[in-house]
């Protein structure tokens, strides 16, 4: 069996996927925002989500940008709940 690389290269990134894929990342980083600690906001204030194009998809992350996101997120995990939450439904 072949598969029609070039039907799932369109597929991946079609604009219709682009939608579901950003949605999905848009609710991760609510979620994300609405649980994260805060004491100055710097770090909540920081989440965002990114969107690129790889090779055969669109791919969009949840980042948390803030210089201290690295030890917040080490040290309760809230992107990856944020995230869990979602994809759990």
């Amino acid at each position: 069996m072949k598969f029609n690389d070039r039907y799932f290269d369109e597929l991946g990134n079609s604009a219709q996927v682009e939608r579901i894929v950003v949605g999905a990342a848009e609710d991760a980083a609510g979620v994300a925002r609405s649980t994260a600690p805060v004491d100055s906001g710097e770090y909540r204030d920081s989440i965002h989500v990114e969107v690129d194009r790889a090779a055969h998809r669109v791919v969009a992350k949840v980042v948390a940008s803030s210089d201290h996101s690295m030890l917040v997120e080490s040290q309760t995990g809230n992107l990856s709940r944020a995230l869990r939450s979602v994809t759990r439904g």
